[in-house]
């Protein structure tokens, strides 16, 4: 019997198929760039401080209640870099002025970083200011970025991150799109699709790109104070759109900020910036267990995150308490670990996000209020925040008990933000359970959780309990696949 031939468009529709599976696979899984997804080593804590910012509504104010906003994270941003008298080095996710229809005053965080930027560059002309960000900002180069054109005149160096060095969050889609796609580059001149972003137009190319779901996350400042060095991580952005959002952040100095530059410098590295030999290095690490009365600090990025994260809630015994304030929770080892905590008689709270505003568009919940009615079966105590079309942005998972914890930084509780995708910074605290810092971390989750004095934070559970085993369904299959903004 003679042998069929294959035919060449079969053959060729199967070389395509192959070639596209194998990209997905390889840019799944791929080497990290070097001192990425690493745990930095324990460092004393020094200067440690909790910064925040809320908003609330009055709990009597009516339907139409106005928002209340106090905040001190830029506050403490700016006044860094304006007496920075040597090095500024900021990692910025979201910095651009662009928004959907939002509610309330908003502030220009990012015409205020601006300013802050070339203020200082115009008092200190020998200060070195970096600036390390995502391409979104720029919408992968479909729009002009005025405000980052305003730095570089100013002597700022700004650095895009090269997204295409990170491992794919998206693999079904980012494999096609690096054989067919990534090559056209954009243009900011004659889009014709709406911008998502605003008013304008933008290329197919640009929503080629946004679908990759994939970003330098990270929002952290270094800079030069006095004859220290002091690091800030944070989960604020500076973007007006996000100005009402509630965050934390921790400030701290010493080695630990130095790390946190390397860890920096590594981004501007594998983006092809060549920012010099000329920068101060940490010391030898050493050997810091950390104990109640001495206080350690740790930079963590990416997978390291998930680990410590991981590695807290598994730890936690029975009399110890799991606050965790978060964006969005839907990594399933960490949902798991959660429940197992519960059970073995760990007090656990969830201040979640009800995942409802996204810069006046609205969202379905997916997938915080599927997790929470997981977890609340679980015993799990949940509560939501009140929102007004802002976002409870904050990441932080407090431990109290007999190891006093508290993990806070960038990244969300997501397959992509833990497991090696995007890029993320938090830091690790441990110290004692009257830590100036620890007891400023829990009482920020208190009141957000509590409702003092007359100011709404939250809600209960019931407020937005959604047990629909279709949106449970679909949650699952977007953490899977990557095919979700989360």
């Amino acid at each position: 019997m003679p042998k069929r031939k294959i035919r060449p468009i079969r053959l060729l529709l199967l070389v395509l198929l192959s070639a596209w599976l194998l990209t997905a696979l390889y840019h799944r899984y791929k080497p990290l760039p070097e001192d990425v997804g690493r745990a930095w080593p324990v460092r004393a804590a020094e200067d440690v401080a909790v910064l925040a910012d809320d908003t609330w509504v009055d709990q009597d104010a009516g339907d139409d209640p106005e928002r209340h906003h106090k905040q001190a994270i830029f506050d403490e941003f700016f006044r860094l870099i304006g007496q920075a008298d040597r090095l500024i080095v900021v990692d910025m996710f979201l910095y651009n002025d662009m928004a959907g229809a939002t509610t309330g005053n908003l502030r220009p965080l990012s015409e205020q970083l601006t300013d802050a930027l070339v203020a200082r560059k115009r008092q200190r002309p020998h200060v070195r200011a970096v600036l390390i960000t995502d391409p979104f900002n720029t919408l992968y180069g479909g729009v002009d970025a005025p405000h980052l054109q305003r730095l570089r005149n100013a002597g700022v160096e700004v650095v895009f991150t090269d997204l295409t060095r990170l491992r794919d969050s998206n693999p079904v889609w980012s494999g096609l799109w690096r054989l067919c796609c990534q090559w056209f580059g954009n243009d900011s001149d004659g889009g014709w699709l709406p911008n998502p972003t605003g008013d304008g137009k933008v290329t197919l190319r640009t929503y080629l790109s946004l679908i990759n779901f994939k970003a330098n996350h990270r929002k952290t400042l270094v800079v030069d104070e006095g004859d220290r060095w002091t690091g800030l991580v944070t989960s604020a952005n500076a973007h007006d759109a996000s100005s009402a959002h509630s965050n934390i952040a921790l400030r701290f100095s010493g080695a630990a900020a130095l790390d946190l530059l390397q860890s920096e410098l590594a981004v501007a590295a594998f983006s092809g910036a060549r920012l010099g030999d000329n920068w101060p290095t940490p010391p030898a690490a050493r050997d810091a267990a950390g104990t109640d009365d001495e206080p350690t600090l740790r930079v963590l990025t990416e997978g390291a995150i998930r680990d410590a994260l991981l590695a807290a809630v598994d730890e936690a015994e029975k009399g110890d308490r799991l606050d965790v304030g978060v964006f969005y929770l839907s990594h399933r080892p960490l949902v798991d670990a959660l429940a197992r905590a519960r059970q073995r008689g760990v007090t656990v709270r969830l201040l979640l996000d009800p995942n409802k505003d996204a810069f006046g568009r609205e969202k379905n919940g997916v997938p915080n209020r599927q997790v929470a009615s997981e977890l609340h079966a679980e015993g799990v105590a949940v509560r939501w925040c009140a929102t007004h079309g802002e976002q409870c942005h904050t990441k932080m998972l407090l431990r109290d008990g007999r190891r006093p914890l508290l993990i806070a930084g960038s990244a969300n509780y997501t397959r992509r933000n833990l497991d090696n995708l995007n890029l993320e910074t938090s830091v690790a605290l441990r110290a004692a359970a009257d830590h100036p810092a620890l007891a400023a971390a829990r009482a920020l989750f208190e009141r957000r959780w509590s409702n003092t004095d007359g100011r709404l934070f939250s809600l209960p559970y019931a407020a937005y309990q959604d047990d629909s085993a279709w949106r449970k369904a679909l949650y699952r299959v977007m953490e899977f696949t990557g095919w979700s903004t989360f």
